[in-house]
């Protein structure tokens, strides 16, 4: 009888131990949560509320709404998802290797990237968001792999970035033969050694062995050796459908606020602006004010609508980051943060 109440009290003490787990677990689950909530809530306050000049953008954007062509509006927001859906399906191709993930779900990670890349450097929250619908085991693997669709729009980015520098100063620049001769062979090669060390990623691995603290993690980079040059190209063809799409969105929202500009002018302009805005590797909440800076300094060769500049580069940013930043909150807030890391209930 005695050995009965000690066995007993001995599941009961683990039943208590097992409840006191789930707790603390779902405590630290809705603490993270709350944070996150919280940084949103004051990325969206500095930019959106406490902007300096918010007031005249809004101010512009109504008189736009009454007198402009509100077709141009919809039609950019409405190719908002075809952006970041040819985004999910370029992220499923390249984590195929390591875990087969739904569309839906892919989509879900995606936005909750967006999400958490809007107060971190460089937009690296990206891989945050994305490892939240992998397998814990194949969380490392699958930023190693969304690191090469990282590289496939950087690729895009500087390389049409390359050629709508070369077609911006010899259309508004017009500087002599001999600096237009050199600046384009110099774009043609750094292009040609951007797309190739693109389509050997693998030769990565060899250098990060002799890399102290990175070799560590040599182990979860095979996956580079899974891509071949079809697979890869088909990446960077889905990253250039991307670049089309939202360059076509500020190209729209630029002639909604009355920047008028030819189609190729206007797309080589934005190529150059996205260039230089590349190399600033700032969260997207301080990224607002430099690419508003960038804009005005390209926008100012063919306009003096200054408003109109600062109001296109806004909003560019409300539609392709702030809302799906907003959806990617959440599913965020649906999800078990520490059962997605395997710390389960």
């Amino acid at each position: 009888m005695g050995n009965l109440k000690d066995t007993v009290k001995q599941q009961l003490r683990k039943g208590k131990r097992v409840v006191d787990y789930v707790r603390k677990r779902r405590r630290l689950n809705l603490l993270i949560k709350l944070v996150l909530l919280s940084l949103l809530g004051w990325a969206l306050y500095v930019q959106i509320v406490a902007r300096e000049n918010v007031s005249a953008i809004w101010t512009t954007f109504s008189e736009e709404l009454q007198n402009g062509n509100i077709n141009l509006l919809i039609l950019a927001f409405l190719l908002m998802p075809v952006n970041w859906s040819l985004e999910t399906i370029k992220w499923q191709k390249l984590v195929h290797h390591i875990e087969v993930v739904p569309f839906w779900r892919a989509f879900k990670g995606i936005m909750a990237g967006v999400t958490l890349s809007i107060f971190t450097p460089n937009r690296v929250g990206e891989y945050g968001g994305r490892i939240l619908v992998v397998k814990p085991e194949n969380k490392i693997s699958t930023v190693v792999a969304s690191l090469v669709g990282s590289f496939s729009q950087l690729t895009t980015l500087l390389v049409l970035g390359l050629a709508g520098l070369t077609y911006f100063l010899y259309q508004v620049i017009q500087p002599d033969q001999l600096v237009m001769f050199g600046t384009s062979v110099s774009a043609i090669l750094l292009a040609i050694m951007l797309v190739f060390f693109y389509l050997n990623v693998e030769l990565v691995i060899p250098i990060c062995k002799k890399i102290p603290y990175v070799r560590r993690f040599v182990k979860h980079m095979v996956v580079l050796q899974h891509y071949d040059t079809k697979t890869l190209f088909n990446v960077l063809l889905l990253s250039t459908g991307r670049y089309l799409v939202y360059s076509l969105q500020y190209y729209l929202i630029l002639q909604f606020f009355g920047i008028e500009l030819s189609l190729l002018l206007g797309l080589a302009s934005i190529a150059l602006i996205f260039f230089v805005q590349t190399s600033v590797p700032l969260p997207p909440i301080y990224g607002l004010a430099v690419r508003g800076n960038v804009a005005l300094t390209v926008w100012g060769y063919f306009t003096a609508n200054t408003l109109g500049i600062l109001s296109s580069t806004f909003g560019l940013w409300l539609i392709n980051v702030i809302l799906p930043a907003l959806v990617g909150m959440v599913f965020i807030s649906s999800v078990n943060i520490m059962k997605s890391f395997g710390y389960g209930e």
